[in-house]
């Protein structure tokens, strides 16, 4: 007898200024999932938009929502992605079958919330642009290639950082996973500052999964986006088992 369930839903989270064209590349590494990328509101297509709480959980609520009766879903996002998947699923425990954080596990309440106030600040003194320009540099100089360099955006979604990492800073941290009732699978960087209170998410979920990929940098989707893959994949395959029917002992 053929297996009928449809393939598990993978959605994905861009983080800080970039944007759904991350995962472009993603789809060869990502074989027999329904892969489907977002953008979060004043990045993308939707630069210009308000970025809030709600705006940003209701883009997640319409990607998990499309799936099929029956289809697994994985909601998996980097950095700023992450965090905002966090608040997804604190606000919808019980709606996904494997959570991914990719570079978020840093408690942005913590001595990061100087850096990125400062950071923000900075940009209008720097310029987009410009910035947007070294950061590139930086990525391609760490091993970001081919598609992958190409995805680079320029400085557009800059604006929309402000209120984003608002978002973050007042309402996102360890305790949102406390309620949510599927795996949670936290990939970080060995050198990542943002793995920095990875033990505190994972004391704070129910069913943790903590992955380290050596030598990567909190840029890691587009520097290891092999080992990323790697990482996604086995969480794909958690939500399979999740929704797998029971077997019938004989």
């Amino acid at each position: 007898m053929s297996d009928s369930r449809p393939r598990p839903r993978l959605v994905l989270v861009h983080g800080t200024r970039m944007n759904a064209a991350q995962w472009e590349p993603y789809r060869p590494l990502l074989p027999g999932v329904e892969l489907v990328a977002v953008d979060l509101p004043g990045h993308g297509s939707r630069v210009g938009e308000e970025f809030t709480a709600d705006a940003a959980v209701a883009t997640l609520e319409v990607a998990v929502d499309g799936r099929a009766p029956g289809q697994p879903v994985v909601l998996a996002g980097h950095s700023l992605g992450g965090y905002m998947a966090m608040l997804y699923a604190a606000r919808h425990p019980d709606a996904l079958d494997v959570l991914v954080l990719l570079g978020a596990t840093a408690d942005p309440r913590g001595p990061l919330t100087g850096v990125y106030r400062g950071f923000a600040r900075a940009v209008p003194l720097v310029g987009a642009e410009r910035m947007a320009r070294a950061f590139n540099a930086v990525m391609r100089g760490l091993g970001a290639r081919g598609e992958f360099a190409d995805a680079l955006p320029d400085g557009s979604a800059y604006a929309a950082l402000p209120a984003a990492w608002e978002v973050v800073m007042g309402e996102c941290g360890p305790a949102l996973l406390a309620d949510v009732e599927c795996p949670v699978v936290m990939v970080n960087g060995g050198l990542d500052q943002m793995r920095l209170h990875v033990r505190r998410f994972a004391a704070a979920a129910r069913e943790p999964y903590v992955v380290t990929i050596p030598g990567a940098t909190h840029l890691m989707p587009s520097t290891h986006p092999e080992q990323v893959a790697g990482a996604l994949l086995r969480a794909v395959g958690l939500a399979e088992e999740r929704a797998a029917p029971p077997t019938m002992d004989r």
